[in-house]
């Protein structure tokens, strides 16, 4: 029978991907394989984001890794404490001579003839293009582009003698102290640019065409700490999780559930924590708690910084760029040294690389997402998503557990290949993403779809997927496994056109 070179390759050596990696190495010890990543160094988007302020949206005791518990007070974390978070995984469980640097992935291609993928990959420093084959490949590579942000043209831009910077690539010697700066955008790369800006520049401008719910939490948790005086450590962490994991499931409900009391709820925490001279105006969202994500800032220092008098929050459009700043649709004129579009993402699936079966390209935006993690109708493969209205690893943990429980079930009958197939028993929902924010709307059309029933139904519900994963059966109807073939056909290593 073929073999390829290594069990499993994963795309991608970000939070998902060392995940991924830990989950294979402990559950599959016995399985080869291999991280291709793209840039120099892991970490993903915590060694890509450097703008100030960069840190976690989440509680970092569900954001970590459910088998590496974060031992820190700190809930809300900076990035470069997140990354060195990743980076301690990767070497406590020796996931680091796996990894492949300046490894793009171009292009994925199975052939039912090996039973196996040919990755074709581009050396990012030489340029150099060839293939490698594998059994199984998780796509742990995020879904949005890393060499471009979204920041659209203004008319008149061109005109402006300052600076136009993009949060995705924040220059590492930009020097903005005593600068006038105005930050475009107001979700969460603006809630945490705007307060870190504020101290050294001369003063901050947030414009924002609408509003987005924020809402303060603690920086910090000594609950784990105080708790570890009287119970092990380990068990001081898992109950802070659970609780965590507990009260933003029960948060999210309860907002979906009473839609009208969690934005009064929300708002009027708002208003609590701002000084009367700032205009509710603009704090009050035109659509329902979490249409869009929600917005997180960390012991109230966004609406400090909007008290103190150094920034100031403006609902309004950009006409025009002048050369000393933004003429707005209002007609107001603010002038601005640095102009920061934090805009949005630009989305991209599988990083950006194509697939094909058996020749056939798919196109994963007319695919049905089977448990949140296999495309419909694609063999061995995964991708892995996060929580939309939680922790992205809660989500990317339990996708990852349940592929090793897949392959082992595999292994254990004897299986080469796996293949979810709907045969029509599920409709069409749409994409299985649920949020309204922009970039997810100016990128749907690239998603995968969810279905009308399980298992092509997303859940966005940690506690639901995880009894799934937990007590679920691997071996279910949807699931078409296939027998090991005896002949084998070769592949070139030539880069994609």
């Amino acid at each position: 029978m073929y073999s390829p070179q290594f069990d499993v390759i994963i795309i991608g050596a970000g939070l998902s991907g060392i995940g991924a990696a830990v989950h294979l190495k402990t559950k599959c010890p016995t399985k080869t394989f291999a991280l291709l990543e793209a840039r120099t160094q892991l970490g993903g988007t915590w060694a890509l984001f450097r703008y100030p302020g960069i840190r976690s949206d989440s509680d970092m005791h569900t954001l970590s890794y459910h088998f590496k518990p974060w031992s820190k007070p700190k809930t809300i974390a900076e990035g470069a404490e997140i990354r060195q978070y990743i980076e301690e995984t990767a070497r406590e469980y020796d996931i680091s001579p796996h990894i492949r640097y300046h490894h793009r992935v171009l292009g994925l291609a199975w052939s039912s003839n090996t039973q196996s993928w040919s990755v074709q990959v581009q050396r990012t420093d030489t340029g150099v293009c060839f293939s490698l084959t594998s059994r199984f490949v998780m796509s742990c590579a995020g879904y949005y582009r890393y060499d471009q942000g979204y920041a659209p043209h203004f008319a008149g831009q061109e005109r402006f003698t300052g600076r136009v910077l993009h949060p995705q690539h924040w220059p590492a010697d930009l020097d903005y102290q005593g600068k006038r700066i105005i930050v475009v955008g107001s979700g969460a790369t603006a809630i945490t640019l705007v307060p870190a800006l504020a101290p050294a520049a001369a003063h901050v401008t947030m414009l924002q065409r609408s509003p987005s719910y924020v809402m303060s939490v603690p920086r910090n948790d000594s609950t784990g700490h105080k708790l570890a005086r009287y119970i092990p450590k380990d068990l001081a962490y898992r109950y802070v999780r659970a609780r965590n994991i507990l009260t933003a499931t029960a948060l999210y409900q309860f907002t979906r559930s009473f839609p009208a009391l969690a934005r009064h709820l929300i708002l009027n925490q708002v208003k609590n924590s701002l000084n009367t001279e700032a205009d509710l105006v603009h704090f009050i969202p035109r659509y329902a708690v979490w249409d869009e994500r929600l917005c997180l800032t960390p012991d109230h220092n966004f609406f400090e910084a909007i008290n103190s008098g150094q920034v100031t929050v403006m609902t309004d459009e950009i006409d025009h760029f002048t050369s000393s700043g933004l003429r707005l649709t209002s007609g107001i004129d603010l002038d601005a040294d640095i102009v920061v579009t934090a805009t949005g993402l630009t989305l991209q699936v599988l990083g950006g690389a194509t697939i094909h079966v058996d020749g056939t390209p798919i196109t994963p935006a007319t695919q049905l997402l089977y448990r949140g993690v296999m495309l419909e109708d694609v063999p061995n493969f995964a991708t892995i998503f996060g929580y939309t209205n939680a922790s992205w690893t809660l989500k990317s943990d339990l996708s990852s557990d349940y592929l090793c429980k897949l392959i082992n079930h595999m292994d254990a009958h004897g299986h080469s290949a796996c293949v979810p197939r709907n045969r029509g028993r599920s409709g069409v929902q749409g994409p299985f993403v649920d949020l309204r924010s922009g970039y997810i709307r100016r990128g749907e059309h690239l998603l995968p779809r969810q279905g009308t029933a399980r298992p092509w139904k997303q859940h966005q519900n940690y506690l639901l997927d995880y009894a799934a994963v937990k007590l679920g059966k691997v071996d279910d109807p949807a699931l078409q496994f296939l027998s090991p073939r005896t002949h084998a056909t070769t592949t070139d290593g030539s880069c994609p056109q």
